[in-house]
């Protein structure tokens, strides 16, 4: 499932005196991803969900927690409509009204079931959203513009996932970040709040990050 809206927001509060490098680098992630051809993203998209279908972490998770793609990104909704099939709860997130930066949750029995949200992404109905600790996911799928062997992330700058990987509820859960082959970097630069996630996998490999 993919919509052509605007990418996901980019601005921050977080973030006052915005890392030159950061920003240099979210320009060229995006510019690579952006340019990418519609059959190379779904071929590549198809290999994450089947490296995601193998991790252990999946097959005993019964909540996961994934997204909806937009510009681009790797289709989690791959890996979300096997949940749903598996009789896993999928959760989806909704960007939170009048309130940048924090996401709910929506449990959606059906892939179909989202309506355009505040930034044009695919988001479940307000009406069956709830704050983030109302949930216990065993596995959520993160994403990012580039990730590193640490398990560092790089995000859209908005501090979303940040606030939402640092919740207790959520970080008990097993975080990966999906990514293609050329997002996985030797290092990104990192802030105070910037939180690693479990595991990185691209469409070549599948990274571990050690605790």
């Amino acid at each position: 499932m993919k919509t052509l809206q605007p990418d996901r927001p980019v601005r921050s509060d977080m973030d006052k005196n915005p890392d030159p490098a950061k920003a240099g680098l979210r320009r060229d992630m995006r510019a690579r991803r952006d340019a990418l051809a519609a059959t190379d993203v779904a071929l590549a998209s198809q290999e994450v969900a089947a490296r995601v279908l193998a991790l252990p972490a999946y097959r005993a998770a019964r909540e996961v927690a994934a997204y909806l793609p937009v510009q681009n990104e790797v289709d989690a909704a791959l890996v979300a409509g096997q949940a749903l099939a598996d009789g896993k709860r999928l959760l989806l997130p909704r960007c939170r009204s009048q309130a940048p930066g924090l996401l709910d949750f929506g449990c959606v029995t059906c892939l179909s079931d989202v309506v355009p949200g505040r930034f044009g992404i695919l988001e479940p109905r307000e009406a069956v959203c709830r704050p983030p600790q109302a949930f216990a996911p065993d596995l959520i799928l993160v994403p990012g513009l580039a990730f590193d062997a640490q398990g560092r992330r790089l995000g859209f700058g908005g501090g979303y996932y940040d606030r939402l990987l640092a919740l207790p509820q959520i970080a008990r859960a097993f975080s990966v970040g999906l990514a293609f082959d050329f997002q996985l970097v030797a290092a990104l630069p990192a802030d105070p709040w910037d939180r690693p996630v479990n595991a990185v996998v691209t469409d070549r490999q599948t990274t571990l990050i050690p605790a």
